[in-house]
């Protein structure tokens, strides 16, 4: 058995098929709608996730951008945008599906 973290990834699996329904996002959109859908985990991990993805070429990232505002540790902040990448192979998962048919359904009714 080799040593470390195994390449297969629940997780990682799971934001292939979130990215395949919202094209492009940064890490921290990525990570609250993750928590909103799936058992909840933490950014770090979601973090570590797209990197290695983006090493398999399951993501890539789209673009780097400093956005300027009031924040507790400065006031830039650094987003790293990422899409889908070759290797990924979304499959389409309900929950996903789910998820986003009943917040354009909430869109709806409120207008």
């Amino acid at each position: 058995m080799k040593r470390g973290r195994p390449v297969i990834s629940e997780v990682r699996e799971r934001l292939i098929e979130l990215l395949a329904v919202i094209g492009k996002g940064y890490g921290y959109v990525i990570s609250k709608t993750y928590n909103e859908i799936f058992n909840p985990c933490t950014k770090e991990n979601i973090y570590y996730n797209l990197k290695k993805g983006v090493k398999l070429g399951e993501f890539e990232v789209e673009s780097i951008k400093q956005e300027h505002g009031k924040y507790s540790w400065g006031t830039v902040v650094e987003k790293t945008y990422y899409k889908l990448g070759p290797n990924a192979k979304p499959k389409g998962n309900a929950a996903v599906k789910k998820y986003f048919e009943e917040k354009e359904a909430a869109k709806d009714t409120s207008k």
